[in-house]
């Protein structure tokens, strides 16, 4: 399967100071004839403070104000949806952007205090992964990186305390979106920005390896979670289409390649799939695979969606699986669930509201869900009871 690339965002008239970096917007002041300390005010109004409006920027010359509200903008995002699980955990948020275009994201609360945004980077997906919500929904465009700030501002006005990380984990492929997701996150990280800390901010990917390598030049100690949810070609093609063209051995390579420049330790995602890819056998290989990589297993049981005829494990295969990955010395943790019952996986609330479109880089899920490869995928199970 060939995906189209992915368009760009369209080019307002006006600069976004959502998504200008302290260069970008120094720059720019004194473009418009004031000195340079006026981008640093500018950061901290846009950034810090979190204002939608430039007359709101209180500490500008009134008559800088004026020149400078001809000359950029402030993009916002507008809530159409705002859905609290019932345990308080989770936040989802529906948004529109200026043009009409609606993307998710999720204020994620942790029992010690931690406050997490998850942002979306793309409206829709062109990966065509089996079992994800945002594919369904058909690819419309990528987000520049003021709109994914506007997320992440949208998640911290709600949050009880500052925001201590943020996941590039919402709806989109972040690295077919590069430039964007690149300039978002060192936006997110630096102290005249949101001041979240680099090494707090973690993007996933499907394993576009291009991609990964030039990530792993860009000098951040970004966490790389990498989408994989199968340990052998042949169980991940139905699953992620792309490994047609970036085959486990090439991701595992780069990955090895981001470790190396970065230092710092993998995350590898792994939807279970009840029948298709969490079986013992399943649970060995991918511990064989990973054998001497400073990685870890994120395991995430399955978030049924409709339209897509795939299920969870039981709770007692789940545990199993994860008990033969770590049995092969790869530490493992079974994700938990925020806002299942408020619809958080990626996608699903867009779904629901009715938005996007039938994509044809989407592949529909055959008959009876994901064929299992008769080679090495048949499911074998061993001990249901507790880890």
């Amino acid at each position: 399967m060939t995906a189209a690339r992915p368009a760009a965002a369209p080019l307002p008239a006006t600069p976004d100071l959502r998504g200008l970096l302290l260069p970008d917007l120094t720059d720019l002041v004194r473009a418009l004839g004031a000195p340079a300390y006026r981008g640093r005010q500018i950061a901290r109004w846009v950034y810090g403070c979190g204002v939608e409006d430039i007359s709101e920027m209180t500490d500008l010359p009134i008559t800088f104000r004026e020149r400078l509200g001809e000359a950029a903008r402030i993009g916002t995002l507008a809530v159409r949806r705002s859905t609290d699980a019932a345990d308080g955990s989770a936040t989802k948020l529906l948004a529109a952007c200026e043009d009409g275009q609606t993307v998710e994201c999720v204020l994620m609360r942790f029992d010690d205090g931690r406050r997490s945004a998850c942002v979306s980077t793309q409206a829709g997906c062109a990966m065509g992964c089996a079992f994800c919500a945002t594919g369904l929904g058909g690819f419309a465009r990528n987000l520049s990186a003021g709109e994914i700030i506007s997320q992440a501002l949208a998640i911290r006005a709600r949050a009880d305390r500052r925001l201590s990380n943020v996941v590039f984990m919402g709806m989109g492929e972040p690295l077919a979106n590069y430039e964007a997701t690149v300039r978002a996150a060192r936006i997110l990280a630096a102290p005249w920005g949101l001041g979240i800390g680099v090494r707090h901010l973690t993007i996933s990917t499907v394993g576009l390896v291009p991609q990964i390598r030039r990530l792993a030049g860009e000098g951040l100690q970004i966490t790389l979670a990498v989408s994989l949810h199968a340990p052998t070609d042949a169980l991940r093609r139905p699953l992620v289409p792309v490994t047609e063209r970036y085959p486990i051995a090439d991701l595992i390579a780069a990955c090895r390649d981001y470790l190396a420049a970065t230092g710092r330790r993998l995350t590898f995602e792994y939807v279970l799939i009840d029948g298709v890819n969490d079986g013992d056998a399943e649970g060995r290989a991918l511990g064989r695979l990973l054998r001497g990589l400073l990685c870890h297993v994120n395991v995430i049981p399955l978030n049924p969606v409709p339209g897509i005829p795939l299920r969870r494990p039981a709770v007692g295969r789940v545990r199993a699986f994860a008990r033969c990955v770590r049995d092969a010395g790869i530490p493992v943790t079974v994700r938990i669930e925020r806002g299942t019952e408020i619809q958080a996986a990626c996608g699903q609330l867009r779904l629901a509201d009715g938005s996007g479109r039938a994509s044809r880089w989407t592949p529909a899920p055959p008959p009876g869900g994901v064929p299992v490869p008769a080679s090495g995928g048949a499911r074998t199970h061993g001990g249901e009871g507790p880890a």
